[in-house]
Protein backbone atom coordinates (compact mmCIF):
# COMPACT_ATOMS: atom_id res chain seq x y z
CA UNK A 1 0.00 0.00 0.00
CA UNK A 2 1.46 3.62 -1.01
CA UNK A 3 1.05 5.68 1.72
CA UNK A 4 -0.03 9.39 0.95
CA UNK A 5 2.42 11.97 1.75
CA UNK A 6 2.01 14.39 4.76
CA UNK A 7 3.91 18.05 4.28
CA UNK A 8 6.68 18.11 6.69
CA UNK A 9 6.21 21.35 7.19
CA UNK A 10 2.43 21.47 7.90
CA UNK A 11 3.65 18.63 10.69
CA UNK A 12 6.38 21.03 11.97
CA UNK A 13 4.13 23.63 12.64
CA UNK A 14 1.63 22.17 14.63
CA UNK A 15 4.02 21.23 16.65
CA UNK A 16 5.23 24.42 16.97
CA UNK A 17 1.72 25.80 18.26
CA UNK A 18 1.76 22.92 20.30
CA UNK A 19 4.54 23.55 21.95
CA UNK A 20 4.53 27.53 22.35
CA UNK A 21 1.04 26.96 23.54
CA UNK A 22 1.62 24.63 26.14
CA UNK A 23 4.71 27.59 27.13
CA UNK A 24 2.02 29.64 27.27
CA UNK A 25 -0.38 27.33 29.77
CA UNK A 26 2.65 27.48 32.19
CA UNK A 27 2.84 30.78 31.78
CA UNK A 28 -0.91 31.23 32.83
CA UNK A 29 -0.24 28.72 35.69
CA UNK A 30 2.62 31.28 36.87
CA UNK A 31 0.56 34.47 36.52
CA UNK A 32 -2.25 32.94 38.83
CA UNK A 33 -4.43 33.20 35.95
CA UNK A 34 -5.35 29.20 35.49
CA UNK A 35 -8.30 26.98 37.14
CA UNK A 36 -7.15 24.66 39.29
CA UNK A 37 -4.16 23.57 40.38
CA UNK A 38 -2.91 20.96 37.94
CA UNK A 39 -2.02 21.44 34.56
CA UNK A 40 -0.40 18.80 32.75
CA UNK A 41 1.77 19.76 29.84
CA UNK A 42 2.69 17.34 26.65
CA UNK A 43 5.98 18.99 26.17
CA UNK A 44 8.43 16.28 24.42
CA UNK A 45 4.92 15.25 22.77
CA UNK A 46 4.12 17.01 19.57
CA UNK A 47 5.19 14.13 17.02
CA UNK A 48 2.94 11.95 18.62
CA UNK A 49 -0.46 14.43 18.25
CA UNK A 50 0.33 15.86 15.16
CA UNK A 51 1.19 12.90 13.34
CA UNK A 52 -1.81 11.49 14.20
CA UNK A 53 -3.86 14.20 14.02
CA UNK A 54 -2.73 14.51 10.85
CA UNK A 55 -4.43 11.07 9.86
CA UNK A 56 -7.40 11.60 11.20
CA UNK A 57 -10.57 12.39 8.99
CA UNK A 58 -12.76 15.60 9.49
CA UNK A 59 -15.67 13.02 10.92
CA UNK A 60 -13.39 11.22 12.98
CA UNK A 61 -13.90 11.15 16.72
CA UNK A 62 -11.83 10.76 19.55
CA UNK A 63 -10.75 10.74 23.96
CA UNK A 64 -7.84 12.35 25.24
CA UNK A 65 -6.26 11.68 28.77
CA UNK A 66 -5.47 14.18 30.97
CA UNK A 67 -2.45 15.57 29.03
CA UNK A 68 -4.25 15.85 26.11
CA UNK A 69 -4.05 20.13 24.96
CA UNK A 70 -1.81 19.02 21.98
CA UNK A 71 -3.91 16.96 20.97
CA UNK A 72 -7.39 18.69 20.94
CA UNK A 73 -4.95 21.42 19.05
CA UNK A 74 -3.86 19.43 16.36
CA UNK A 75 -6.98 18.38 15.48
CA UNK A 76 -8.31 21.98 14.62
CA UNK A 77 -9.05 23.53 18.04
CA UNK A 78 -9.17 27.57 18.63
CA UNK A 79 -6.16 27.83 21.09
CA UNK A 80 -8.03 31.35 22.15
CA UNK A 81 -10.92 29.35 23.43
CA UNK A 82 -8.84 26.65 25.01
CA UNK A 83 -6.69 28.77 26.85
CA UNK A 84 -10.16 30.56 28.50
CA UNK A 85 -11.06 27.33 29.28
CA UNK A 86 -8.12 26.62 31.35
CA UNK A 87 -8.32 29.89 32.89
CA UNK A 88 -12.09 28.49 33.78
CA UNK A 89 -13.47 31.98 32.02
CA UNK A 90 -17.11 31.49 30.03
CA UNK A 91 -15.43 32.11 26.55
CA UNK A 92 -13.82 28.95 27.06
CA UNK A 93 -15.07 25.58 25.00
CA UNK A 94 -17.20 24.48 27.94
CA UNK A 95 -17.83 27.86 29.25
CA UNK A 96 -15.03 27.45 32.42
CA UNK A 97 -16.36 24.14 33.67
CA UNK A 98 -14.26 21.97 32.15
CA UNK A 99 -10.73 23.47 32.69
CA UNK A 100 -7.37 21.64 31.71
CA UNK A 101 -8.29 18.45 32.29
CA UNK A 102 -12.04 17.81 30.93
CA UNK A 103 -12.11 20.22 27.41
CA UNK A 104 -14.87 18.85 24.80
CA UNK A 105 -16.23 19.94 21.68
CA UNK A 106 -18.48 17.24 19.98
CA UNK A 107 -18.14 19.99 16.91
CA UNK A 108 -14.79 18.69 16.56
CA UNK A 109 -15.51 15.00 17.46
CA UNK A 110 -13.90 15.68 21.11
CA UNK A 111 -15.83 13.11 23.32
CA UNK A 112 -13.77 14.28 25.77
CA UNK A 113 -10.78 14.83 27.81
CA UNK A 114 -10.32 12.69 31.14
CA UNK A 115 -8.40 12.47 34.24
CA UNK A 116 -9.35 9.27 35.05
CA UNK A 117 -6.62 6.60 33.93
CA UNK A 118 -7.71 4.97 31.02
CA UNK A 119 -11.12 6.48 31.79
CA UNK A 120 -12.03 7.92 28.15
CA UNK A 121 -10.90 4.62 26.42
CA UNK A 122 -14.39 2.47 26.73
CA UNK A 123 -16.28 5.58 25.21
CA UNK A 124 -14.33 5.17 21.39
CA UNK A 125 -15.83 1.83 21.65
CA UNK A 126 -19.14 3.24 21.84
CA UNK A 127 -18.60 5.99 19.25
CA UNK A 128 -16.95 2.97 16.66
CA UNK A 129 -20.08 0.81 16.90
CA UNK A 130 -21.81 4.56 16.82
CA UNK A 131 -20.00 4.49 13.18
CA UNK A 132 -19.94 1.23 12.07
CA UNK A 133 -23.66 1.39 12.22
CA UNK A 134 -24.12 4.50 10.65
CA UNK A 135 -21.71 3.20 7.80
CA UNK A 136 -20.15 6.86 7.73
CA UNK A 137 -16.39 5.90 6.88
CA UNK A 138 -15.49 7.44 10.62
CA UNK A 139 -13.33 5.86 13.18
CA UNK A 140 -12.75 6.88 16.81
CA UNK A 141 -9.07 6.91 18.61
CA UNK A 142 -8.47 7.43 22.36
CA UNK A 143 -5.54 8.82 23.19
CA UNK A 144 -3.98 8.03 26.59
CA UNK A 145 -0.76 7.10 28.47
CA UNK A 146 1.73 4.35 29.10
CA UNK A 147 0.04 4.18 32.65
CA UNK A 148 -3.25 2.97 31.28
CA UNK A 149 -1.17 -0.32 29.72
CA UNK A 150 -1.91 -1.67 33.37
CA UNK A 151 -5.92 -0.94 33.35
CA UNK A 152 -8.20 -3.69 32.81
CA UNK A 153 -10.31 -1.53 30.70
CA UNK A 154 -7.96 -1.18 28.10
CA UNK A 155 -7.69 -5.22 27.72
CA UNK A 156 -11.77 -4.84 28.12
CA UNK A 157 -12.21 -2.54 25.47
CA UNK A 158 -9.38 -3.71 22.51
CA UNK A 159 -11.27 -6.76 23.17
CA UNK A 160 -14.73 -5.83 22.27
CA UNK A 161 -13.60 -3.75 19.53
CA UNK A 162 -11.81 -6.92 17.88
CA UNK A 163 -14.74 -8.74 18.41
CA UNK A 164 -17.44 -6.72 16.72
CA UNK A 165 -15.10 -5.39 13.84
CA UNK A 166 -15.21 -1.52 14.85
CA UNK A 167 -13.66 0.75 13.26
CA UNK A 168 -11.45 2.20 16.11
CA UNK A 169 -7.85 3.06 17.00
CA UNK A 170 -6.38 2.95 20.28
CA UNK A 171 -3.05 5.34 20.90
CA UNK A 172 -0.52 4.93 23.75
CA UNK A 173 1.63 7.74 24.30
CA UNK A 174 4.74 6.36 26.14
CA UNK A 175 6.24 9.15 27.67
CA UNK A 176 8.28 6.46 29.74
CA UNK A 177 6.79 8.07 33.70
CA UNK A 178 3.22 7.39 35.31
CA UNK A 179 3.39 10.11 37.24
CA UNK A 180 6.74 9.57 39.25
CA UNK A 181 7.12 5.51 37.99
CA UNK A 182 9.25 4.94 35.44
CA UNK A 183 7.43 2.63 32.52
CA UNK A 184 9.93 -0.46 33.47
CA UNK A 185 9.08 -0.26 37.13
CA UNK A 186 5.40 -0.68 36.76
CA UNK A 187 5.27 -3.30 33.64
CA UNK A 188 7.59 -6.22 33.00
CA UNK A 189 6.97 -6.48 29.16
CA UNK A 190 7.54 -3.24 27.23
CA UNK A 191 6.24 -5.41 24.02
CA UNK A 192 2.82 -2.88 23.99
CA UNK A 193 2.20 -4.22 20.43
CA UNK A 194 2.33 -8.00 21.60
CA UNK A 195 -0.19 -6.76 24.05
CA UNK A 196 -3.12 -5.61 20.93
CA UNK A 197 -2.10 -8.74 18.66
CA UNK A 198 -3.56 -10.99 21.09
CA UNK A 199 -6.19 -9.46 21.24
CA UNK A 200 -7.15 -9.99 17.37
CA UNK A 201 -5.39 -6.02 16.35
CA UNK A 202 -3.14 -4.38 13.96
CA UNK A 203 -0.51 -3.27 15.94
CA UNK A 204 2.61 -1.05 15.70
CA UNK A 205 5.09 0.95 17.73
CA UNK A 206 6.82 3.90 16.30
CA UNK A 207 9.62 6.63 17.90
CA UNK A 208 7.53 9.82 18.98
CA UNK A 209 10.45 11.58 17.73
CA UNK A 210 10.12 11.38 13.88
CA UNK A 211 6.68 12.99 13.34
CA UNK A 212 6.48 11.35 9.14
CA UNK A 213 7.07 7.85 11.10
CA UNK A 214 3.92 8.77 13.42
CA UNK A 215 1.79 10.07 10.35
CA UNK A 216 2.72 7.34 8.14
CA UNK A 217 2.32 4.39 10.69
CA UNK A 218 -0.76 6.07 11.78
CA UNK A 219 -2.32 6.43 8.50
CA UNK A 220 -1.72 2.48 7.53
CA UNK A 221 -3.48 1.58 11.15
CA UNK A 222 -6.97 4.13 10.41
CA UNK A 223 -7.02 2.70 7.03
CA UNK A 224 -7.29 -0.80 8.76
CA UNK A 225 -9.79 0.83 11.29
CA UNK A 226 -12.05 2.29 8.71
CA UNK A 227 -11.97 -1.52 6.86
CA UNK A 228 -13.14 -2.89 10.00
CA UNK A 229 -9.63 -4.03 11.14
CA UNK A 230 -9.43 -1.83 14.52
CA UNK A 231 -5.59 -1.02 15.69
CA UNK A 232 -3.21 0.11 18.29
CA UNK A 233 -0.03 2.39 17.81
CA UNK A 234 2.70 2.79 20.71
CA UNK A 235 4.29 6.16 20.18
CA UNK A 236 7.52 6.08 22.50
CA UNK A 237 8.55 9.89 23.07
CA UNK A 238 9.69 11.73 26.56
CA UNK A 239 7.80 13.98 28.84
CA UNK A 240 10.11 17.06 29.33
CA UNK A 241 8.81 18.23 32.50
CA UNK A 242 6.80 17.02 35.65
CA UNK A 243 3.90 14.89 35.51
CA UNK A 244 2.06 18.43 36.78
CA UNK A 245 3.40 22.24 36.27
CA UNK A 246 4.75 21.71 40.08
CA UNK A 247 6.06 18.54 39.67
CA UNK A 248 10.04 18.92 39.82
CA UNK A 249 10.90 15.33 38.62
CA UNK A 250 12.81 14.48 41.62
CA UNK A 251 12.70 10.85 40.72
CA UNK A 252 14.28 11.43 37.32
CA UNK A 253 18.34 12.66 37.43
CA UNK A 254 19.82 15.67 35.51
CA UNK A 255 21.92 12.78 32.72
CA UNK A 256 18.32 11.25 32.39
CA UNK A 257 17.00 14.53 31.28
CA UNK A 258 19.56 15.88 29.38
CA UNK A 259 19.52 12.85 27.09
CA UNK A 260 16.12 12.37 27.25
CA UNK A 261 15.52 16.37 26.00
CA UNK A 262 17.44 14.74 22.99
CA UNK A 263 14.50 13.34 21.47
CA UNK A 264 12.96 16.57 20.45
CA UNK A 265 10.26 15.58 17.62
CA UNK A 266 10.66 19.68 16.95
CA UNK A 267 14.58 20.03 16.62
CA UNK A 268 14.16 16.02 14.28
CA UNK A 269 11.91 18.08 12.55
CA UNK A 270 13.52 21.60 11.94
CA UNK A 271 16.95 19.78 11.32
CA UNK A 272 14.58 17.63 8.38
CA UNK A 273 13.51 20.66 6.43
CA UNK A 274 16.78 22.35 6.25
CA UNK A 275 18.64 19.18 5.34
CA UNK A 276 16.25 18.65 2.55
CA UNK A 277 16.02 22.23 1.04
CA UNK A 278 12.73 22.65 1.80
CA UNK A 279 13.14 25.23 4.45
CA UNK A 280 15.91 27.32 5.85
CA UNK A 281 16.34 28.77 9.26
CA UNK A 282 14.78 32.53 8.41
CA UNK A 283 12.08 31.53 7.13
CA UNK A 284 11.23 28.43 9.97
CA UNK A 285 12.33 31.83 12.43
CA UNK A 286 9.52 33.41 10.64
CA UNK A 287 7.22 30.95 11.40
CA UNK A 288 7.91 30.88 15.40
CA UNK A 289 7.37 34.24 15.62
CA UNK A 290 4.37 34.30 13.90
CA UNK A 291 3.11 31.15 16.18
CA UNK A 292 4.53 33.18 19.25
CA UNK A 293 2.34 36.17 18.71
CA UNK A 294 -0.86 33.53 18.04
CA UNK A 295 -0.31 32.48 21.34
CA UNK A 296 0.65 35.24 23.33
CA UNK A 297 -3.03 36.63 22.25
CA UNK A 298 -4.92 33.91 23.90
CA UNK A 299 -3.19 34.93 27.21
CA UNK A 300 -4.81 38.81 26.96
CA UNK A 301 -7.55 36.79 25.56
CA UNK A 302 -8.11 35.04 28.70
CA UNK A 303 -7.12 37.69 30.98
CA UNK A 304 -10.19 40.04 29.86
CA UNK A 305 -12.55 36.78 29.52
CA UNK A 306 -15.26 37.09 31.91
CA UNK A 307 -15.83 34.41 34.30
CA UNK A 308 -19.25 32.26 33.97
CA UNK A 309 -22.01 33.68 36.00
CA UNK A 310 -23.29 31.84 39.14
CA UNK A 311 -26.81 31.28 36.91
CA UNK A 312 -25.18 28.97 34.75
CA UNK A 313 -24.08 26.29 36.44
CA UNK A 314 -26.55 23.81 35.58
CA UNK A 315 -26.08 24.95 32.30
CA UNK A 316 -25.61 22.13 30.10
CA UNK A 317 -26.25 19.40 32.55
CA UNK A 318 -30.18 18.73 32.71
CA UNK A 319 -31.86 18.06 29.11
CA UNK A 320 -33.15 19.92 27.32
CA UNK A 321 -36.73 21.68 28.68
CA UNK A 322 -35.90 20.27 32.06
CA UNK A 323 -36.21 22.96 34.61
CA UNK A 324 -33.06 23.76 36.46
CA UNK A 325 -32.23 23.48 40.17
CA UNK A 326 -33.33 27.03 42.09
CA UNK A 327 -29.30 28.36 42.69
CA UNK A 328 -28.60 28.03 46.49
CA UNK A 329 -28.06 31.62 46.75
CA UNK A 330 -31.92 32.62 44.82
CA UNK A 331 -33.49 30.29 47.25
CA UNK A 332 -32.22 31.95 50.76
CA UNK A 333 -33.30 35.59 48.83
CA UNK A 334 -36.81 34.65 48.42
CA UNK A 335 -37.15 33.60 51.83
CA UNK A 336 -35.63 35.85 53.71
CA UNK A 337 -37.52 38.08 51.14
CA UNK A 338 -40.66 36.50 52.58
CA UNK A 339 -39.72 37.08 56.26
Amino acid sequence: MTLPNMPLESLYRTMRRIRTFEERVAELYARGLSAGSMLHLSIGEEGAAAGVAAAMGERDSFTTHHRGHGIFLARGADPGRMMAEIGGKDAGYCRGKGGSMHIADMALGHLGANAIVGGGIPHVVGAGLSHKRRKNGAISVAFFGDGAMQQGVLYESMNMAALWDLPVLFVCINNQYGMGTRIDRATRSMDFDRRAEAFGLAAAMVDGEDVEAVFQTAQGLADGARAGKPGFMAISCFRFFGHGRMDKSPYRTAEEEQIGRKRDPLAHARAALIARGLSDEAALEKLDAKVAREMDATIDLTAAAEPPHAASMFRDVYGPGEPEPEPLRVRLDRILASV
